[in-house]
């Protein structure tokens, strides 16, 4: 009966994204990019042996090779699977260093969602990027046949029960990194024995916090069940310490106070209209999560002390008098803005889902202030608990916060300094999972 109803979901899950694909351009993409996937993905698997008869370097480069250097059975492909962009910036720590340890191995990266697909497309640290095909007993079967992977990455959450299927059965190993369970889920129902079996085709689960490891024991899940905390943690590191600075950015801000506000919705933004309006001296940026261009021309109606970033570059970086305000209209830059602020201010706690990501200003030693719906969020509530944010309930409160910041100096960096602690402590869940793959060697490449 489950997977009955789990197949007829599938299709009407296709049905729905079909049409909406009229109206939304995210949908149309989804759409889009899985016209003839299969037959694409196949094509490009053609031309692999020759692309991988080499060394590669560990600059990604591919030194000429031959028969030699690679025998028989000694190329493997690891796969890993996002559902869309922040899930791509949580497992890259791993894909980098598994990159570097095994450098004749074929990586395979898909995305379930258009807003990791359309940004990662070029990544450069994967050899085929696909979107995944949707999961149905025959796009699993042909997927799995045509890439033949050895070992299976699958980054926090996403159970598609027809691709896990066929792994298990052809004992092909699959591990979930920073995987995080809740209680709410239907794993966890009396229902749930559908869901559970999905669960089952796993062959370790690396999770992020205590609580996601008590869950599973809870269902009899305990012996393949790691606490190596969020790869995350490693990532937004890796991104501070390799920081890259943006001159514009740099021009903009100047000598002056900054807060940025990043992964912002309307909702956030409702919050910062007043402040922005009645503190000209203060510099503000805003990445809004969305930078369609209904979004920033919202935005630049709601701030008309505002440049939008495209348009500051085109203009050769030309600083206008009474613009206060830099709306950032591209993604990818966000982790960056970050230590460029005073201030860092995290959108998504005045909507239904919660918070985006915290670490990213964390990391650079920010006081980062967010809404109220953050308790989804673990690493939120420990940055609260550490003394390195501060959660607001509406626009007064928000504006109270940052005068006391901006007139405590004292009291600004102490804040910053505990949420950089807080990252830095947290640290080290690539190499838990790098140890576990060579010790048990799933990859023997």
């Amino acid at each position: 009966m489950g997977n009955l109803l789990y197949n007829l979901f599938i299709i009407l899950y296709k049905l729905a994204l079909g049409l909406a694909s009229l109206w939304n351009p995210k949908a149309r993409l989804w759409v889009q990019g899985r016209k003839n996937i299969l037959k694409k993905i196949r094509q490009e698997f053609q031309k692999t042996p020759a692309v991988v008869a080499g060394i590669r370097k560990h600059d990604g480069t591919v030194m000429p090779g031959n028969k030699k250097d690679n025998p028989p059975g000694q190329i493997q492909t690891i796969w890993m699977h996002c559902a869309s962009l922040g899930e791509f910036e949580q497992g890259r720590p791993l894909l980098e260093k598994i990159r570097i340890a095994y450098p004749r191995a074929i990586i395979v990266l898909t995305f379930f969602s258009p807003s990791g697909y359309e940004v990662r497309k070029n990544y450069s640290g994967a050899d085929h990027i696909f979107y995944l095909p949707l999961d149905t007993p025959s796009n699993a079967e042909q997927f799995i046949e045509i890439i033949q992977p050895g070992l299976v990455l699958w980054v926090k959450y996403e159970y598609w029960f027809h691709y896990l299927l066929g792994l298990k059965q052809k004992k092909i190993p699959v591990l979930l990194i920073s995987g995080i369970f809740r209680k709410s889920q239907l794993f966890f129902k009396s229902y749930g024995g559908y869901m559970r079996e999905i669960l089952a085709c796993f062959t370790h689960f690396f999770v992020q916090n205590e609580e996601s490891g008590i869950l599973l024991n809870s269902i009899g899940i305990s012996n393949k069940v790691t606490l190596s905390g969020d790869t995350r943690f490693d990532r937004v590191i890796e991104i501070a310490e390799k920081f890259e600075p943006i001159s514009l950015v740099d021009k903009f801000c100047g000598s002056n106070r900054v807060l940025v506000a990043g992964s912002t919705w309307t909702e956030d933004e409702e919050e910062l209209t007043h402040y922005v309006k009645s503190h000209p001296e203060i510099r503000f940026i805003i990445a809004p999560h969305e930078v369609d261009r209904d979004t920033i021309l919202n935005l630049k109606k709601e701030f008309p002390s505002a440049m939008v970033y495209s348009e500051f570059e085109n203009e050769g970086g030309s600083l206008k008098e009474g613009k206060n305000l830099l709306i950032i209209d591209n993604i990818g830059m966000l982790a960056r803005l970050y230590r460029y602020a005073d201030i860092a201010y995290v959108g998504g706690g005045f909507g239904d889902d919660g918070i985006h990501n915290v670490l990213e200003a964390a990391v650079f030693g920010k006081p980062v202030i967010f809404g109220p719906v953050y308790h989804k969020y673990f690493e939120a509530i420990e940055l609260l608990d550490s003394g390195g944010a501060i959660s607001i309930e509406n626009a007064l409160q928000l504006e109270a916060v940052l005068e006391k910041l901006w007139s405590h100096q004292d009291e600004l960096i102490k804040c910053g300094n505990a949420a950089r602690n807080y990252v830095y402590s947290r640290a080290g869940a690539t190499e838990i999972i790098l140890e576990y793959i060579q010790r048990n060697r799933l990859l023997t490449i």
